[in-house]
């Protein structure tokens, strides 16, 4: 079967360049047609593309537009990776909290930057779900946008369209955590449950034996250490293995997201005698790099500069398993991923409906979520107020409610009063307002 697989957002030129090198690497046989509004970034994904392609020999084609609408028809696979406004918008969303004494080393999935961000990503990603709707109803439709819980919800919510939402970080903890025990990737076993950037390890089994009493005197180990030489001499990821001690399951993925979850632990940004966003996980190191990055995709697209080797290569990163996701599901192998669905009995003492991370099943039907047992409550409750933030963030977005945007920053927790949670709104409000048409109507 030949699979025309639209990439909207295909600006977002690293995730081009390793969804292309899947591909390639699997022999796929596939008509790649790549959108984005900015022309600019557009013809830096198409250039890197065409290159890519050639000289790798592959057989599949190419197409560019700025129109999804063009794209659209005939598809078979509809990927998003859409981020509006890109790097220079979410700075704001990081910059603006920040003087107000809130600081988020990431700032794409809670805290203010994350419903800021919500309130960008919603209403166009539910235009995307419409057109999908009306022009490739039976595509296979996948986001991979941030904030996920949020997008995922409102396009469910909205249009009912059956939206899959991806994400490589468990994929990654899992990584991690074999490695951590000791063992290869493929003698690791695991289920990891929660929302997505707050996905909870609640089971971990190294050939069939269980591996959590192992992972928590590793926890012990590294505590100790932290204890003993502070953080610049301790492991990394101190709390997330404090949180493992605590709540009896690991938290991914790791210390750059999930401390994020927790505001009330990180007041003014103080992380272990750092400072989050700052001098741990630089925020600014992590815009940089993405400028470089893309600059340096500019110049080889667009140049006659030959195409190094590593661009045909794989590589880990966010598209890293969509492409083995779509062939389990046309061959029907029943292989099992971590997914975002809704909640539809899975995860059941979480609220129904709610869009929650969890393994799910690829087989001719779809993904279809794999049901759990309960969630301890303590972890059951760290994700109970969440789902409610997304819940106010989707309502504030598509009603473009300043006072649910509000409610939804109070809710979050990051905020130290409802004076600042005000101030804050309105600042966000103004800054982003270029990206925000709904709430100049």
């Amino acid at each position: 079967m030949r699979e025309n697989i639209v990439l909207i957002g295909a600006g977002s030129a690293s995730f081009t360049r390793g969804l292309l090198a899947d591909l390639i690497f699997g022999d796929w046989d596939a008509e790649i047609r790549l959108c984005d509004i900015d022309p600019e970034a557009l013809s830096v994904a198409e250039g890197i593309a065409r290159k890519m392609i050639a000289a790798a020999g592959s057989r599949m084609t190419v197409v560019a537009s700025t129109g999804r609408r063009d794209l659209l028809p005939g598809a078979t696979a509809v990927i998003c990776t859409v981020g509006v406004g890109g790097r220079r918008a979410w700075e704001k969303d990081v910059f603006v909290p920040r003087r107000h004494g809130i600081f988020q080393p990431v700032g794409d999935t809670v805290m203010p930057g994350g419903t800021s961000r919500a309130l960008r990503m919603i209403p166009p990603m539910v235009a995307v779900a419409k057109d999908v709707l009306d022009l490739a109803p039976q595509s296979l439709f996948f986001n991979y946008g941030n904030p996920m819980a949020p997008v995922c919800r409102a396009i469910r919510k909205e249009t009912g369209a059956n939206v899959i939402g991806l994400c490589h970080g468990v994929f990654h903890v899992a990584h991690y955590l074999a490695h951590v025990l000791g063992v290869e990737e493929k003698n690791f076993a695991y289920a990891s449950v929660g929302m997505n950037h707050l996905t909870w390890f609640v089971e971990a089994r190294t050939r069939g034996a269980d591996a959590m009493p192992r992972l928590k005197a590793i926890a012990d180990e590294r505590l100790k250490a932290l204890a003993d030489k502070g953080l610049d001499g301790s492991p990394d990821n101190p709390f997330s293995w404090h949180l493992l001690k605590l709540f009896g399951a690991f938290p991914a993925v790791l210390d750059r997201h999930v401390s994020e979850f927790f505001p009330q632990f990180f007041r003014d940004g103080t992380y272990y005698g750092k400072k989050l966003g700052v001098d741990a996980f630089s925020f600014e190191d992590c815009i940089a790099g993405g400028d470089r990055g893309y600059e340096e995709m500019k110049e080889i697209a667009l140049s006659g500069s030959p195409l190094p080797e590593r661009y045909i290569k794989r590589s880990g990163g966010e598209h890293e398993q969509v492409t083995d996701i779509i062939r389990s599901i046309r061959q029907d192998r029943g292989e099992v991923y971590s997914v975002n669905l809704p909640n539809d009995g899975q995860l059941p003492n979480l609220p129904a409906h709610a869009v929650v991370e969890s393994p799910g099943v690829a087989t001719s039907a779809g993904l279809k979520a794999i049901l759990q047992p309960p969630l301890p409550p303590g972890v059951a409750g760290t994700l109970a107020t969440r789902l409610q933030w997304v819940e106010t963030t989707v309502e504030a977005a598509v009603e473009a409610s300043r006072d649910k945007f509000v409610q939804a920053l109070v809710i979050d927790g990051a905020v130290g009063s409802l004076e600042i949670a005000e101030k804050l709104a309105d600042e966000m409000l103004r800054e982003q307002a270029e990206h925000l048409p709904q709430f100049r109507a």
